[in-house]
């Protein structure tokens, strides 16, 4: 597992060091946005709306955040500006309270953390967790992630502790549907019904029981396409294309060069020419001249 955090847990007198990492791991299938008469993929490009060229991409050193004001005007956030608010728990899970788990409502659950303690934090951590488990309580916790405060708990599982972020409480929105104020008339007896079916339907709760069936099909359905050799290779074509464009180009090539006349040279360029031979001529018989001649030996009887 890869750390997203660390910091520390906050508690008391109480300096805990701890690793964060994530809790889930998402296991759909990864599918790309093709084109679909080629397989090409579809890539999105960082263009400005504002800027004449609406082809180039805008590099991510250039790359700012903002707000738009109800006129339309935009108020730039740099990396600058962020450096300057107060975070006080970017590295640090501040415990503000404690309470018991089943008041807190579920949709308040956002992700999952597990928290792994450092060396030297070892046995504050297990004394925590020790502490949360006797007392039946979870703690209510503030903490920074990715420059953004949010709410959280600390509860502990397999006597790992948990770090569980959640919604601010103005993040939830209220439902507001007709049927609620409506009055919807009920026999007793259906009530009855209803209640017995679900008591014999009712049972632990067995999460190894349920399974991904869209999943499951889905790959199926990619195996099957890839078994029918149903597949496409865009990448492959476009290399193909690349080399065979090349070969096509080399060839032309040639085919011009042996299709031009040969050029006759220059006047003067022969004049010279042939002015360098004799040069070359002359100097090659004053060396032979110069040079000694070897003298003949006796022969051999």
């Amino acid at each position: 597992m890869r750390t997203v955090w660390k910091g520390t847990i906050g508690f008391g007198s109480y300096a805990i060091p701890v690793k964060a990492y994530s809790a889930v791991e998402e296991q759909g299938v990864s599918l790309h946005l093709l084109h679909e008469s080629d397989g090409g993929r579809i890539r999105h490009r960082r263009v400005c709306e504002a800027c004449g060229d609406q082809v180039a991409e805008v590099p991510m050193t250039e790359l700012a955040k903002g707000y738009q004001m109800p006129g339309g005007d935009v108020v730039v956030l740099t990396d600058e500006d962020f450096a300057t608010l107060p975070l006080p728990t970017a590295h640090s899970i501040e415990v503000c309270a404690f309470a018991p788990l089943e008041q807190i409502d579920p949709i308040y659950f956002a992700r999952t953390y597990f928290l792994e303690p450092e060396v030297v934090g070892t046995k504050p951590y297990v004394l925590l967790s020790e502490a949360l488990q006797q007392a039946g309580l979870v703690a209510v916790v503030k903490v920074a992630l990715r420059q953004r405060e949010t709410l959280g708990t600390l509860r502990v599982r397999d006597q790992v502790i948990v770090l569980e972020t959640m919604h601010w409480p103005d993040e939830i929105r209220t439902p507001d549907f007709p049927f609620l104020y409506e009055d919807v008339d009920m026999r007793l007896s259906e009530l009855r019904t209803a209640v017995t079916m679900i008591e014999r339907l009712a049972g632990d709760f067995e999460p190894q029981q349920y399974a991904d069936g869209y999943r499951t099909a889905l790959e199926a359905l990619i195996q099957a396409k890839a078994d029918g050799n149903e597949v496409v290779q865009p990448t492959a074509e476009r290399q193909n294309a690349g080399v065979t464009d090349l070969l096509a180009a080399l060839q032309a090539s040639v085919r011009r060069q042996d299709e031009e006349p040969a050029h006759e040279e220059e006047p003067v360029h022969k004049a010279k020419v042939a002015e360098r031979k004799a040069a070359q001529a002359k100097d090659t018989a004053k060396k032979a001249a110069s040079e000694p001649r070897a003298t003949a030996g006796p022969k051999a009887e």
